[in-house]
């Protein structure tokens, strides 16, 4: 079976190809190389530059005859989105939809989408399931839900078969070392933390210590890279046994607060983890972590490497490297 996945050579899409190949699909990567590296693609897989707002590249990808597609080419800095909605609007929703106009061309009718837990917005309740209202507090968010409808649309309408993956917080490296290369232009904590304890950053930003949370600080649930990569693949495998629509939440259930992360960064690296307490910034909720006992019953997947140390102890390989 061959897939072809768009953002292949990102963050997670690097990973989520090491496990393709592992499990042995064949794999297309279709990437502009905006955000990813070329040299993170695994050898075992064809590469091609392009983008999903470029018919013409998107027909070359096609002419490699996939069975399926994986999507991880979407931008995805909130704070950006809410600055910059037109170049969220025409990447992440034109760039899908020009990419399932191309599957139904080439007639592919599996898709995985990695889509995301902030179509959720503020949690009315925690921890969020698969359930919960969806109302995106951010751009971004918004983008990620506008295309899960259209899903929804060009499967009654097209017959295609999509699982969307809604997960926050994807940190950590590959636990094997095959991916070499950093993530480009990272803004979140995970990453800030290791830029300081390799001396990149001089201190870290705390917004607000007054939360209703243990310590005061906001608490957030975080996922190994490798388990989202699994679950792409296992997705995958369910459509093609099943033909039957998918939407999963891809979490651990879990929270760890800002000052968890600074202490167990010092445990893991050696290095003080300087930080200021700042005002809280807006739309900022206390607490947010998702469950996935969707995912565990439908998928039978569960997170293997998401525990904070793991997480840290793997991302500070690639940093202090």
């Amino acid at each position: 079976m061959k897939v072809l996945v768009t953002g292949g050579a990102g963050y997670i899409g690097s990973h989520v190809v090491i496990e393709l190949c592992e499990a042995g699909y064949d794999v297309v990567v279709f990437d502009d190389l905006s955000l990813g590296h070329r040299e993170n693609v695994d050898h075992r897989a064809i590469f091609i530059k392009g983008s999903t707002l470029n018919d013409d590249s998107l027909a070359t990808a096609f002419l490699e005859k996939p069975d399926a597609v994986i999507h991880l080419a979407a931008w995805k800095a909130a704070g950006e989105s809410m600055t910059d909605p037109g170049k969220y609007a025409q990447n992440n929703i034109i760039g899908t939809i020009n990419l399932l106009n191309a599957m139904c061309r080439f007639d592919v009718k599996t898709f995985v989408f990695s889509s995301t837990a902030a179509v959720y917005g503020y949690p009315q309740y925690l921890p969020v399931d698969e359930k919960h209202p969806v109302n995106p507090i951010n751009y971004y968010g918004y983008t990620k839900l506008v295309i899960e409808e259209n899903l929804k649309w060009y499967s009654e309408l097209k017959g295609i078969r999509f699982a969307a993956l809604r997960y926050f917080n994807a940190a950590g490296y590959d636990i094997h070392g095959r991916v070499r290369h950093r993530e480009r232009n990272p803004q979140n904590l995970l990453p800030i933390v290791m830029e300081i304890a390799s001396g990149e950053r001089k201190h870290l930003d705390i917004y607000g210590n007054d939360y209703d949370t243990p310590d005061g600080t906001g608490v957030r649930d975080y996922i190994h890279v490798n388990d989202l990569a699994s679950a792409h693949v296992q997705a995958l495998k369910y459509l093609k046994d099943k033909c039957i629509n998918l939407t999963v939440n891809l979490a651990t259930g879990v929270g760890y607060s800002v000052l968890d992360v600074a202490y167990e960064t010092e445990s893991v690296t050696g290095q003080r983890i300087p930080y200021n307490i700042v005002d809280r910034r807006p739309g900022d909720p206390a607490e947010l972590i998702a469950v996935s006992k969707e995912a565990e019953k439908i998928l039978n997947w569960q997170p293997r490497y998401s525990d904070l140390t793991t997480l840290l102890k793997t991302m500070w390989t690639l940093y202090s490297s």
